[in-house]
């Protein structure tokens, strides 16, 4: 035991690492050589070939994790962009094929590693890249801090911040002063002139740790179709009697002029680090609440609260794999079935063009009620959203018992409940087609469908989040 506890590193340790290699989910891998032989040592966000400083979170018999704090020594394969770095956007630097290449590699590890698939290389169809390596996303959200974490000095200040959160922390803020290169370069490179402006009216910053303050969080929505920006200022209401809000608008447009769609206020006295309040109000104090959006031909509404895919374009190559594994709907017999439908997209892509009914499903009352919606304004009849939990949706509309022939589910981040799953297997579906944004419980809900009767029988990767660790899987299973 007292051999063990030498090896052992401590919480809070700092070490000096060279990343030798790389996990799912963009862990790099070191190794520590020690008198019980190799120890493995994980560092979230860095790039094999680095030199980094690590501190020690969680400390195994055999393994350690580590954040990391700096690092010291840049990766040969490294290059010089044209943007200012950011916490979310770790890989930036590394060529977008190598980011392709260890996305892939990790992700085949991985469902051998807990889907149990030896053989995942044959049945691997495609990558599916990202349209666009830059300026890809169509939202964005900043927050504000008293505590501004220097780039240049690398520590922290009292200070007026605005930008993203500093990695490792939820209290200090790095100042956004130029584009990142993932949203739009005309709203990010005039950033911090708002924020001046912010700062002026001499009202703070929000404080994480005493929970106090006045501006909070700003969230911007960009539509690809029409270029415009919609704004939500969140702030809380102590100091807001002293808040000029004509004036805010009126730096809005001498910033971004007739590209403004809306302006939205909101209020959040919640404690907690987020932009959502439980009793908050939301007000417009200019233009309208939604923008216009469209993926593959489908026209949308898009409110600054809707779920609404923040690549687009790389989402549209994604329906459309998924709907090429659906296979020929007007030849299949029985119901086509969307689970966890959200607002209906994918459900409104598989009913275009055919002529049997689709139906959708989601827990979430107001989702289903934007895909109604939806559906309406796209003109697409041959659809039917249901408002129900996925697990009891057959005792609730037993009609559809034996009925159903495709399932195309995409559940949410931590993926399907075993409870549910083992519902959705009661299907008894010939074909289901597998959308995740989390190869992980892919990977696991996989295992369990072939020990229930399914077979994998193709799936592709798609990057919707290029400079991440972020991939997305779409999988064909089909019933032995």
């Amino acid at each position: 035991m007292g051999a063990n506890r030498k090896r052992l590193l401590k919480r809070g340790e700092q070490l000096e690492l060279i990343i030798k290699d790389m996990a799912f989910g963009g862990v790099g891998i070191a190794d520590l050589e020690t008198e019980e032989g190799n120890f493995k040592v994980f560092v979230q966000n860095t790039i094999p070939g680095q030199k980094v400083l690590a501190r020690v979170v969680k400390s195994k018999r055999r393994h350690a994790e580590c954040k990391l704090d700096e690092v010291i020594e840049e990766s040969p394969n490294e290059r010089e962009v044209p943007f200012q770095a950011i916490p979310g956007a770790p890989y930036a630097r590394l060529p977008i094929n190598l980011q392709q290449e260890f996305k892939q590699k990790t992700t085949f590890e991985l469902f051998k590693r807990i889907g149990g698939i030896g053989e995942i290389e044959a049945l691997f169809d495609t990558y599916i890249a990202s349209p666009q390596d830059w300026h890809y996303r169509n939202k964005m959200e900043y927050s504000f801090s008293v505590i501004r974490f220097d780039l240049d000095l690398k520590e922290e200040h009292d200070d007026f911040g605005l930008g993203f959160k500093h990695r490792g922390t939820w209290w200090a803020v790095e100042n956004l002063d130029g584009d990142s290169g993932l949203f739009d370069e005309e709203l990010e490179s005039k950033l911090k002139d708002l924020r001046l402006w912010f700062e002026n009216t001499g009202l703070p910053a929000w404080h994480p740790p005493k929970r106090e303050g006045f501006f909070r969080f700003f969230v911007v929505r960009k539509s690809r179709r029409t270029n415009e920006l919609l704004f939500n200022l969140v702030t809380t209401s102590d100091g807001l009697k002293n808040f000029d809000v004509p004036g805010f608008v009126a730096k809005c447009q001498d910033l971004w002029g007739d590209r403004i769609a809306g302006i939205l206020h909101s209020i959040n006295d919640d404690k907690g680090e987020r932009v959502q309040s439980n009793e908050g109000s939301s007000t417009l104090v200019f233009g309208r609440e939604t923008i216009n959006e469209s993926i593959n031909g489908l026209d949308f509404e898009v409110s600054m609260g809707s779920f609404f895919q923040t690549n687009p374009a790389s989402a549209e190559r994604l329906y459309d794999k998924a709907i090429e594994y659906a296979g020929d709907l007007n030849q299949h017999e029985g119901v086509i079935m969307d689970l966890f439908c959200g607002t209906g997209t994918i459900t409104q892509l598989l009913a275009r063009g055919i002529k049997r009914d689709v139906i959708g499903v989601d827990i979430v009352e107001s989702a289903i009620e934007d895909a109604k919606a939806n559906a309406l304004r796209n003109g697409i009849e041959n659809v039917k959203f249901h408002a129900a939990d996925v697990g009891k949706f057959l005792n609730e509309f037993p009609e559809y018992q034996g009925k159903i022939s495709t399932i195309v589910l995409d559940p949410p981040r931590g993926g399907i409940a075993p409870k549910t799953l083992r519902k959705v297997i009661a299907i008894d579906a010939p074909r289901m087609v597998y959308i995740s944004c989390n190869p992980a419980t892919q990977a696991r809900d996989t295992e369990t469908l072939i020990e229930n009767g399914y077979q994998l029988v193709k799936w592709s990767l798609v990057d919707q989040f290029p400079h991440t660790s972020h991939v997305e899987c779409v999988a064909l299973f089909e019933k032995k």
